[in-house]
């Protein structure tokens, strides 16, 4: 990264300013249901910076701290509102030079002014405030220590943030610009997001601070405290390199060195394929912290270990989730869905011998339930809006369909001018959002196909039955069930392999509804037939069903009145063959000799209503297919 930072300057204030997983290891550490916080802070202004001081000795699980912050109100206002867990002491609230009155309720904060203060105004407000976090969700504020040694980390996602720092933790005010001062015993190093403004020691303590000036999503915030070993690696652009920056464990920094360096084809594969990582201007990094996955913290991801896999997820965040955030948890999938994908793009260029079995272990993951949305139902638990199955691998699943409806060109570019939307970057979005640029990317409507995929549930199955199978064509039926009522049918194109021993050929039919009949020109006989063979829909349980010696004979029409005809596809599998009529009591009630006919038809017509069994015997072969006569 070049030498230069761009700082923006906070319109006379006095501070410099600027206008999850969690991969598939997180899924272990879901809570069963934990209720979620309700957001109940007013929303009457725009937080544009704040300034985040902090004493923490990772030894002990405690904080003080001064939070300012410089806000804008959105109309006239008499008070301001924070989230803050009612377990904190606040010890005094200042606005300029005087103390204010506030109220404590339901884990907020309510601040009067003594006057009202008009729409527009750039103003500011600074909390004081101490005490022992609690440790709810995924862990909010943790003290605990790895290899004998203290550590002091947090993990906002989704409703943590209260528990240990008075700010607004919804979805729908990025903060502007920050900076984190963090004061500690000088054994210890401090990581957190942006860069390191300047690091001194004073006596025992030693001061930190970290600048971001990117706008922030408040669980996006993070800091991590112990004795931390630091070194950077360094990932090449196009005339310009960025630096990642790691915060790891000395007893693990050596096997660190290696696997982080994997991060750098990562970074320029999502540079080719998303545009520049989003904070260029900083940094990225990883700090080391005690839980069993990964949080990404805008710029400085905290990762338990630094497998390919995990760093992928964590690196793609950034692009997806921290560039632009869902706007709802119910939207969740645009950050983890997103991330659990881009994750196994890495493995399709960088490691393909393993992007078959990622697919499928989505798959078997996904189906191992009929039900489920990628659509968050129930955003008051935290072990929904986290479920590894539906969050993740089926919104990556989403994705992965939508690639393969759209094609790469169409899919590819939707999500660079996702990205790169003025009214989006850097803020929040929805699905709906989302599913327009792929729209108008492909000029086509994917109402039907979000309908499906992302608020309905379920998966489907495909039966299909060869009907005849010659050197000139194959003629077969593809019906379709599905796992949940949800969706009446999953209109989509489908890939067939079909080959023998010798020759292989995967046709792309437009399958649009239960039963369609196709016909494809192979040039061959084939004697297998696989189903999407690379794994480009969500489905299971599927069958292929042949007959007689997976040479079809063919029993038409089905049902009948009086007569139908016996085709064969291979003539020699008919020819000499003994047909029998059976009934449902095991009764033959009907013989018949087929001789060097190709086709042969049978009157039935003497026979009561009802379902019968129509038995062909061959010399190689037998073969016993149902028919009904009505």
């Amino acid at each position: 990264m070049k030498n230069k930072l761009l700082f923006y300057i906070l319109l006379a204030m006095h501070a410099l300013v600027a206008a999850q997983d969690i991969a598939a290891k997180q899924e272990q550490k879901h809570l069963s249901s934990a209720a979620a916080a309700t957001l109940v802070a007013s929303n009457n202004c725009n937080i544009v910076y704040q300034r985040c001081e902090w004493i923490i000795d990772p030894a002990i699980k405690h904080i003080e701290g001064k939070i300012t912050s410089h806000f804008i109100p959105s109309s006239n206002i008499s008070f301001i509102e924070f989230d803050l867990s009612d377990s904190l002491r606040v010890d005094s609230v200042t606005y300029k030079t005087q103390k204010l009155s506030f109220v404590r309720n339901n884990d907020v904060l309510k601040i009067s002014f003594a006057s009202v203060i008009p729409a527009a105004t750039l103003d500011s407000i600074s909390v004081y405030y101490a005490g022992t976090p609690m440790s709810a969700g995924w862990g909010s504020f943790v003290q605990s220590t790895h290899n004998g040694n203290p550590i002091v980390w947090t993990l906002s996602e989704p409703f943590g943030a209260k528990d240990w720092w008075p700010c607004k933790q919804g979805l729908d005010d990025k903060i502007d610009s920050i900076d984190i001062l963090v004061t500690c015993p000088k054994a210890y190093r401090v990581a957190a997001n942006g860069i390191v403004a300047s690091e001194k020691t004073t006596g025992n303590e030693r001061l930190t601070f970290w600048k971001h000036r990117y706008p922030i999503a408040t669980y996006l915030v993070g800091i991590a405290v112990t004795n931390y070993a630091v070194f950077s690696n360094s990932v090449p652009f196009a005339g310009d390199t960025l630096q990642v920056l790691n915060y790891v464990y000395p007893e693990d920094s050596t096997r660190a060195a290696l696997d982080i360096a994997q991060i750098v084809p990562q970074m320029q594969l999502y540079d080719s394929l998303f545009g520049l990582y989003p904070f260029a201007k900083e940094k990225y990094g990883h700090a080391q912290f005690g839980w069993g996955g990964g949080m990404e913290h805008q710029t400085m991801t905290f990762v338990s270990g630094f497998d390919f896999e995990l760093l992928a997820h964590e690196l793609a965040h950034h692009w997806f989730g921290d560039k632009i955030t869902c706007a709802s948890w119910e939207d969740i999938w645009l950050n983890e869905g997103f991330a659990t994908y881009l994750s196994g793009i890495c493995y399709e260029h960088l490691k393909p011998d393993e992007w078959y079995s990622f697919r499928r272990n989505w798959i078997d993951k996904i189906t191992s339930s009929s039900d489920g949305s990628v659509w968050c139902d129930d955003t008051t638990a935290i072990a929904r809006i986290f479920d590894g199955r539906l969050s993740y691998n089926k919104g990556a699943m989403l994705l992965h369909t939508l690639r393969w409806v759209l094609g790469d060109s169409s899919f590819f570019a939707a999500l660079k001018n996702y990205l790169s939307d003025v009214n989006l970057q850097y803020g929040f979005s929805r699905t709906a959002q989302l599913q327009a640029h792929f729209e108008n990317a492909s000029g086509r409507d994917l109402s039907n196909f979000f309908s499906n995929w992302y608020v309905g549930q379920g998966y489907p199955s495909y039966q299909i039955t060869v009907l005849k199978n010659t050197t000139e064509s194959i003629t077969f039926k593809v019906e379709q069930t599905q796992s949940h009522a949800s969706v009446s049918f999953f209109d989509l194109p489908i890939a067939i392999k079909f080959s023998n021993k010798t020759k292989d050929s995967t046709i792309v039919f437009q399958h649009t509804f239960s039963g369609e009949i196709f016909s494809a020109n192979l040039n061959f006989i084939a004697s297998e037939i696989v189903f999407d063979p690379e794994f480009w829909i969500t489905s299971n349980n599927n069958s292929i069903n042949w007959t007689l010696d997976k040479n079809p004979i063919l029993i038409y029409p089905n049902p009948t009145q009086n007569t139908f005809s016996i085709e064969s596809s291979i003539p020699e599998k008919l020819h000499h063959s003994r047909i029998e009529i059976i009934d449902v009591f095991g009764n033959t009630v009907g013989t018949s000799q087929v001789n060097a006919n190709d086709s042969y038809s049978i009157d039935i017509s003497a026979l009561s209503d009802g379902m019968y069994f129509v038995k062909i015997i061959s010399a190689e072969a037998s073969s016993i297919q149902k028919i009904v006569k009505k």
